[in-house]
């Protein structure tokens, strides 16, 4: 709704359209309460934001010609709004917000931070919250980015054929750090943010409905997120526990969300061309199998780590990769890669040398552990490592 309103009545004027949705929702929460929510809920919103935006503009308009004529305003706005909020316009709404919100004028993490705002309609405690910072800095960094996007005259447009390549990059890494965050969460208390996840990708799969947008890439990505996502029942116990994958029970994964995996992967390889992403999806993939022996699985899936580092070498995935390194070739070799990582500090990392030393020296698996546990804010994480410890001190 947001979006819809800013292209109607302009980026400039954002914090307008959210001030009005929120009205808009304050005042459902009001009427529906008292009376019930009415037949058709969707309509009654869009009917209650498309008065409060003309009744504002209509205000506007008796302000300039009988009570500021003198004052020059450097937006204007028709007297009729052409508001519509069929799923057309929401969706073609949504598609131009995105590449406004990522934008090359602003750094990532303002992208990351509007894009929470505008396209997912968090608070700015939920933002903070999600982002593991204050709510000060998400302010900050709020208005600036809408600062910029107002000095520079941004507009709500498609980019052009010679720059929606780069500017399709920046969607898919905003998008592809939101999910994350939702299924990595580094929030304090909560492991799992299955609503960040979701929202990635819904607007994910908005990308893959216009054929401009719908590329191998954004394919690739969205078989990622819906092959992570199948497990989201299964990493969590009945008492909020987290579960590691070894101990997940398969019966609890959505084989209807990794048969759409199946289907966007797919479609994502007719390019011949393989990004980061299609290689993670591919390795997401073949964690979702059952019914093929470990071996084969855990070698299949270190081919595909080698192939992904040699597009993009980083530390976290050598980490990954070093886990399937462990599975494949044992304790020993693994060890010896892991050490070659600078990675002090992380608690992944002492994590995974706590696993690779508990079938080598108990005493270096509780020092690691207890690294570990020091070096994470994520009370989830927080459980799983002292349960570690606690089995590790009864060898």
């Amino acid at each position: 709704m947001v979006s819809v309103l800013c292209r109607s009545f302009g980026l400039p004027n954002i914090e307008l359209a959210q001030d009005i949705v929120s009205d808009t929702f304050l005042k459902a929460s009001e009427t529906w309460g008292l009376k019930g929510i009415p037949d058709h809920p969707k309509s009654w919103l869009y009917t209650v934001a498309k008065n409060r935006a003309k009744d504002h503009f209509k205000r506007e308009d008796i302000l300039r010609t009988k009570i500021t004529p003198f004052l020059v305003y450097e937006y204007s706005v028709a007297e009729e709004l052409d508001l519509v909020f069929n799923d057309d316009n929401l969706n073609d709404s949504l598609l131009l917000m995105m590449f406004t919100v990522c934008d090359p004028l602003l750094s990532i993490e303002a992208q990351l931070s509007l894009g929470l705002r505008v396209l997912c309609g968090f608070s700015i405690d939920e933002i903070a919250s999600a982002l593991l910072t204050s709510k000060s800095v998400i302010n900050k960094r709020l208005v600036r980015a809408k600062e910029k996007l107002k000095k520079h005259k941004v507009k709500i447009e498609f980019p052009s054929k010679e720059n929606l390549k780069n500017r399709l990059l920046s969607v898919i890494q905003m998008l592809y750090l939101l999910f994350n965050e939702g299924y990595f969460s580094t929030s304090v208390s909560q492991k799992i943010r299955e609503d960040l996840s979701y929202d990635a990708m819904r607007l994910t799969y908005l990308l893959t409905l216009d054929e401009r947008t719908n590329t191998s890439r954004v394919n690739a990505i969205l078989a990622l997120f819906c092959f992570h996502a199948s497990r989201f029942a299964a990493r969590l116990d009945s008492f909020g526990n987290q579960v590691l994958y070894k101990n997940q029970n398969s019966d609890k994964w959505d084989y209807e969300l990794i048969q759409k995996g199946e289907f966007y992967l797919n479609i994502s390889g007719r390019e011949h061309v393989y990004s980061r992403y299609h290689y993670e999806a591919l390795i997401a993939f073949w964690h979702t199998r059952t019914n093929l022996n470990e071996d084969n699985k855990w070698r299949k899936i270190l081919s595909l780590y080698n192939n992904l580092l040699t597009i993009e070498n980083s530390q976290m995935i050598s980490l990954n990769r070093i886990f399937a390194l462990f599975k494949v070739e044992g304790a020993q070799i693994a060890l010896k890669e892991a050490l070659k990582l600078n990675l002090q500090g992380n608690s992944l990392f002492h994590s995974l040398l706590a696993e690779l030393y508990s079938e080598l020296d108990v005493s270096l698996q509780l020092e690691e552990l207890n690294k570990a546990i020091l070096s994470t804010k994520n009370e989830t994480d927080k459980l799983l490592l002292q349960k570690k410890i606690n089995e590790a001190s009864r060898k």
